[in-house]
């Protein structure tokens, strides 16, 4: 119908106007920034399995060392879900889409994990703290297990009888080479001698059982199932007080500036919020309260 009457004509331009002017001034959505942590209203689409940029379409690649230590893992085998970091993995995996046998594990040295350089992996669980150093070359997930230390040493040896940090000042310590053990050893023990130091925690078990070394430092886990299962001779010294600051905790290792991060850290975060991540501390790792503190 066509508006030729005057009034009608006003009237309609009226009500054209007031129309725009209530649209240009209605609140817009903010745009999102792309390397933004997913809401948790958002976490499903954005992270939805079919938008993930995994290196392989439809599959998602896991790395862990080898040999794959208990309680961390059992029976050498991270895919066979059990122990816990093959069970958080899984956890993960299933918080992102993936099925199990969408899984694929890879096998990585530690220190490869989170050195500079290109990944063979989506992402890496290996008891690998994070730090700010590491940062640099590397991104982490959310922290999934918040970390103490505990010195292991042969029941007949004198660093046995330690209380304190001081009592250990004499001893000659060992530890895995670039780990948080280590730098417990320099920075919070500060011994008289220089610290032994082993590719593996295998390597330091060994010098721990031949004499070559009076104790040594490894995560409190380990140290229960070394102590319990592999060198029953052995016995917890004691663990460390956490330092001041944010705990120590272990974290996914990613790539440097993967697409993955902010969704890998909101599925570890949905995990600890509803005690997926607790239950499982539970099932596969010792009660910390057992161990002394040294101070």
């Amino acid at each position: 119908m066509r508006l030729t009457h005057p009034v009608l004509r006003r009237l309609a331009c009226a009500a054209a106007l007031a129309l725009a002017t209530a649209t240009a001034c209605a609140p817009q959505p903010e745009p999102q920034d792309p390397k933004a942590a997913p809401s948790a209203t958002g976490t499903q689409g954005a992270c939805a399995k079919g938008t993930l940029a995994t290196r392989q379409s439809g599959r998602l690649t896991i790395g862990t060392d080898k040999p794959a230590y208990a309680p961390w893992f059992q029976d050498d085998a991270p895919s066979n879900g059990k122990g816990f970091e093959s069970a958080v993995a899984y956890a993960v995996a299933e918080r992102l889409g993936f099925a199990r046998s969408d899984v694929t594990w890879t096998t990585v040295p530690f220190n490869s994990s989170f050195a500079p350089g290109a990944k063979t992996f989506d992402f890496d669980v290996n008891q690998v703290s994070i730090s700010d150093d590491r940062r640099k070359a590397v991104d982490f997930s959310s922290g999934y297990y918040d970390v103490r230390q505990a010195v292991i040493a042969l029941k007949t040896s004198k660093a046995a009888g330690a209380k304190t940090l001081a009592d250990l000042k004499s001893a000659k310590l060992g530890a895995q080479v670039g780990t948080t053990s280590l730098d417990v050893i320099n920075e919070q023990i500060k011994p008289a001698q220089q610290p032994a130091v082993f590719q593996k925690n295998d390597f330091a078990k060994a010098a721990l059982g031949n004499g070559q070394v009076d104790a040594i430092v490894v995560d409190l886990p380990t140290a229960f199932y070394i102590t319990s299962a592999e060198v029953p001779e052995a016995k917890i010294v004691g663990q460390f007080e956490p330092t001041a600051g944010e705990p120590e905790q272990f974290g996914l290792v990613l790539d440097k500036g993967s697409r993955l991060t902010a969704c890998v850290s909101a599925a570890v975060d949905g995990l600890r919020e509803d005690g997926t991540l607790a239950a499982l501390e539970k099932q596969w790792l010792s009660d910390a309260a057992a161990a002394p503190v040294l101070k």
